[in-house]
């Protein structure tokens, strides 16, 4: 087996092999709108519900970008769900546009207003979280450097779910068919799931 220490991070592969191992991770499609008008799209890979109660999602971004910097300035994101489905124009969303240009404009997605929160949601996803953040902060290494990261932290406020992706009252992911990253170029979507009930005892012998 391979061992190598990341501060030398002589791996000696083609890639640094971290974000394939960190797999598969949820993509956070994130809507905002600053508080002039400006609205941006863009999908994240370090992204997670952190908490259940209350309900907190994340998201992190690699340098101060319009989806941090406009989430902090208006308090409020929306975290579109990824699908297979709309997989080809989320990529497009991740295109190097300039500041202050929506990405709805060119990815072929529709802008729908939002109940609780003034950014919109992606109207073509079949789930989307309304938040309002609580915190932003730069995550700090061993030495206490700042990370080049800027982590956002949002309540979810408020939940849009289409019916077509519920069977028997439950979301049903073989419908949903949730986009997730993988290392280097790669995706992987959900489309096998299966069952398993927690332990009861604290041997877990009732498994």
């Amino acid at each position: 087996m391979r061992f190598y220490t990341t501060d030398t991070n002589q791996h000696s592969l083609p890639h640094d092999p971290f974000k394939a191992i960190v797999a598969p991770r949820p993509i956070g499609w994130i809507s905002t709108r600053a508080k002039d008008g400006r609205v941006n799209l863009a999908p994240y890979s370090f992204f997670n519900a952190i908490s259940d109660r209350p309900k907190l999602v994340m998201f992190s971004s690699a340098g101060m970008k319009d989806s941090a910097s406009f989430a902090i300035e208006s308090g409020e994101f929306v975290a579109n769900l990824a699908t297979r489905k709309l997989a080809e124009h989320l990529n497009r969303t991740s295109a190097p546009a300039e500041r202050g240009v929506s990405e709805f404009g060119f990815s072929g997605l529709t802008e729908a207003p939002c109940n609780l929160v003034s950014a919109p949601r992606v109207a073509e996803t079949p789930a989307a979280l309304e938040c309002k953040v609580t915190e932003w902060f730069q995550p700090k290494g061993l030495d206490g450097t700042p990370s080049e990261n800027t982590v956002v932290i949002g309540q979810v406020v408020g939940i849009h779910l289409d019916e077509s992706i519920l069977t028997d009252g439950h979301v049903d992911m073989r419908l949903a068919e949730p986009l997730s990253r993988l290392g280097y170029f790669d995706y992987a979507v959900t489309d096998t799931v299966f069952q398993m009930l927690r332990p009861r005892t604290p041997d877990a012998s009732d498994v």
